[in-house]
């Protein structure tokens, strides 16, 4: 391996208030991937995240104040550009994402010569007709309509970027970890693979997402996609 890839892997975990899941997660990371450097960004948590994280030896980022999960996400990656890491994948501190999906994903990058990889749930499994899952169609289509490239899970938050990705991210203050960021690497020639993965009910804790604002979200995905990227 060259100097653009050493083979190291930063796990990012932004973590807002997650106490009751956040050491399960590390756990499971440790277990799954232990060839793996852990950080967790801990978003001005008022609960014990930060105490539960130091307890268990994993390195913080903390933030003094909530900073919303594209802050959280941008700091972790400036870290990961500062510190030279190959790879830097997303991953939430809520226990739905699996660890045991990380190493396809670090193989389809390598193998496969691409910028980002995304943990599909529907790269196997069939998608049906959810609240969720037509916000995923929707927002999928407006990825189509403005790249070319159709993506099986567009908002999956578990995603691995390699260096000159990551690099690209964490010097852009309008980056976040959205679908939109992904329509917008895709034009710009960022290739995109996706690995199937499973993903499960939060262990603890509650969404930041109820009826109203998942469709709020998913109509102000769609309109960021259009706008920045059809007409760009």
């Amino acid at each position: 391996m060259g100097k653009e890839d050493d083979g190291r892997l930063l796990i990012i975990i932004p973590a807002y208030n997650e106490e009751a899941s956040i050491g399960g997660v590390l756990c499971e990371l440790r277990r799954e991937c232990p060839q793996a450097d852990v950080l967790v960004v801990n978003d001005g948590s008022a609960d014990g995240t930060l105490r539960v994280c130091r307890e268990a030896g994993c390195p913080v980022l903390d933030l003094p104040f909530n900073l919303g999960l594209s802050g959280a996400f941008q700091a972790g990656l400036r870290y990961a550009a500062q510190n030279g890491y190959s790879y830097a994948l997303q991953f939430d501190a809520d226990g739905q994402h699996p660890a045991d999906a990380i190493p396809a994903m670090l193989r389809a990058a390598r193998e496969r010569h691409v910028g980002v990889v995304v943990a599909s749930r529907y790269l196997e499994g069939q998608k049906g007709w959810s609240m969720r899952e037509i916000g995923s169609r929707m927002i999928g289509f407006c990825v189509w309509l403005t790249t070319g490239v159709r993506l099986h899970d567009p908002t999956s938050g578990m995603r691995l970027y390699t260096a000159p990705v990551l690099r690209r991210l964490a010097g852009n203050m309008n980056s976040s970890p959205e679908p939109h960021t992904l329509a917008c690497l895709l034009n710009d020639g960022v290739t995109v693979a996706e690995t199937p993965a499973v993903m499960r009910e939060r262990k603890a804790g509650k969404s930041y997402l109820n009826a109203l604002s998942s469709i709020r979200y998913m109509f102000q995905t769609c309109l960021s996609i259009l706008l920045v990227n059809r007409f760009q």
